[in-house]
């Protein structure tokens, strides 16, 4: 780039003692990060922050494990998705209620849980609602699996939660979500 090629013909930035680009910095500097500014990028994933959080419910009677889940999927599981709401339910009911009122775009259900299991109520969510969210299943052991082919989950993860394994399990179920509701 030529020299004076930043600012208008005839203006000379370095009279006030300034570069003609503080301005335009000091915009960037302001602007929350992953915005555009004036054409230019910050270097964050702007995609990702200009999308709605993600909503994503934990249902388990064992408040330990919803915390757990949380923990190992942070505010966002992968770099190229949004930021994730939680919300937690350590009832069947309150969860059904809650799903069928839609917008829902993941239901983590903790196969463990005492009176209602995550296995029982992802095959109910599978009869009763339309368009009912992708579920990830927590399971008591990896040999228990099997029992997720039943309830319909889309993906399954065992106890002890392992947050690399749970959060790479996220990810490739919400990554189709954001493509559908982003178009």
């Amino acid at each position: 780039m030529r020299p004076g090629a930043a600012y208008r013909l005839g203006e000379d930035p370095r009279a006030e003692g300034r570069c003609a680009w503080t301005a335009a910095c000091r915009d960037l500097a302001a602007a929350p990060r992953g915005v555009r500014a004036a054409g230019g990028y910050d270097g964050a994933m702007s995609t990702a922050v200009e999308q709605r959080p993600l909503t994503v419910l934990v249902y388990s009677d064992d408040v330990t494990v919803r915390n757990a889940v949380r923990t190992a999927l942070g505010r966002r599981p992968a770099a190229d998705l949004p930021v994730i709401a939680y919300e937690d339910f350590a009832t069947e009911a309150a969860l059904v209620r809650r799903i069928s009122q839609g917008g829902v775009d993941l239901a983590v259900l903790d196969g463990e849980a005492v009176p209602s299991g995550g296995m029982g109520i992802s095959m109910r969510l599978r009869r009763e609602i339309h368009n009912a969210p992708p579920v990830l299943l927590l399971t008591g052991r990896p040999q228990d699996a099997w029992l997720a082919t039943w309830s319909q989950a889309e993906a399954v993860v065992p106890h002890p939660i392992d947050p690399l394994v749970l959060a790479r399990t996220a990810a490739s179920l919400l990554r189709p979500r954001v493509a559908v509701t982003s178009s």
